[in-house]
C-alpha cells in the first residue's frame, strides 16, 4: 500500500489485540440534564472505525481499525445537548487533539454484498492488490478536507487467515489479512474534526473511504 504521506521511519511488530470490540465498544446514553435532552458518548480505549470497499476486478474487502493516543481517549466523553456539543474528561473541557494520534487498521477480503455482480469464481485479495492501493489521509471539518502532512507508517504485517475447517486448509485458497499502523500529527486539530481515510486504485478511482470521528 502506498500512502500520500511521509515514508516509513520505523518498523516494529504490531499487536492488534486492542481491536477486540468488547473492550473498546463506544456506548451512548440518553437522558436529561437541567431539563435538556442529552447524549453521552464514551471513548475509553480509542475511536473505532470500519467500512467496506471494492475493487474494479470484483474483489470486495473490509477495513476496520482504531485511533488512539497514549490514553488521551480514556475517560473522554462527548456530551451532546440541545445547546451544543462538549468534550469532557472529568470536570475538564477538552477541545483539541493531542500532538499526534496513532491509527491502526486491517484489510481482509470478504464476499460481495447481494446485488453486486460477480462473474465466475470468487476472487481473493492479493499482495499486489494491496500494494496497488493508494491511501490519502485528511482532516475533515464539515465538507472541507485538509490533507494530512507528516504522517508516518511505523508498522505493517500480513497474517494468513485460518479457515474454520482446519482440516481443509491445504485445499482452500489462501486468504490473508494486512495490518498497518501510522502516526498522524494532530496538534491544534479541533476534536469536532474527523480523520478521513481514502483508498484509491492506481487510476484514481475510490475503492473505499472511512473516517475516525468522535
Amino acid at each position: 500500500m502506498r500512502c500520500a504521506c511521509s515514508k516509513p521511519v520505523l518498523l516494529v511488530p504490531l499487536l492488534f489485540l486492542f481491536l477486540v470490540p468488547c473492550v473498546f465498544a463506544q456506548a451512548a446514553r440518553h437522558g436529561k440534564h437541567d431539563g435538556r435532552e442529552r447524549t453521552v458518548w464514551n471513548y475509553d480505549g480509542g475511536v473505532l472505525f470500519e467500512t467496506d470497499g471494492s475493487l474494479p476486478n470484483g474483489v470486495c474487502f473490509r477495513i476496520y481499525g482504531i485511533m488512539n493516543a497514549d490514553g488521551f481517549f480514556d475517560g473522554l466523553r462527548r456530551i451532546d445537548t440541545d445547546s451544543g456539543t462538549q468534550f469532557r474528561r472529568g470536570t475538564e473541557t477538552v477541545t483539541k487533539f493531542p500532538d499526534s494520534v496513532t491509527v491502526a487498521f486491517s484489510i481482509r477480503d470478504q464476499l460481495c454484498p447481494p446485488g453486486m455482480q460477480q462473474v465466475g469464481t470468487r476472487k481473493y485479495m492479493t499482495q499486489k492488490m494491496i500494494d496497488d492501493l493508494r491511501l490519502s489521509l485528511y482532516w475533515k471539518h464539515g465538507v472541507e478536507l485538509r490533507p494530512v502532512k507528516g504522517a508516518k507508517e511505523i508498522a505493517s504485517h500480513v497474517d494468513r487467515i485460518q479457515p474454520y475447517a482446519a482440516s481443509l486448509t491445504a485445499e482452500l485458497p489462501a486468504r490473508y489479512e494486512w495490518t498497518f499502523e501510522f502516526v498522524v500529527p494532530s496538534a491544534g486539530v479541533p476534536l469536532m474534526d474527523s480523520l478521513a481515510f481514502v483508498f484509491r486504485t492506481p487510476d484514481g478511482k475510490i475503492a473505499a473511504r472511512v473516517a475516525a470521528r468522535l
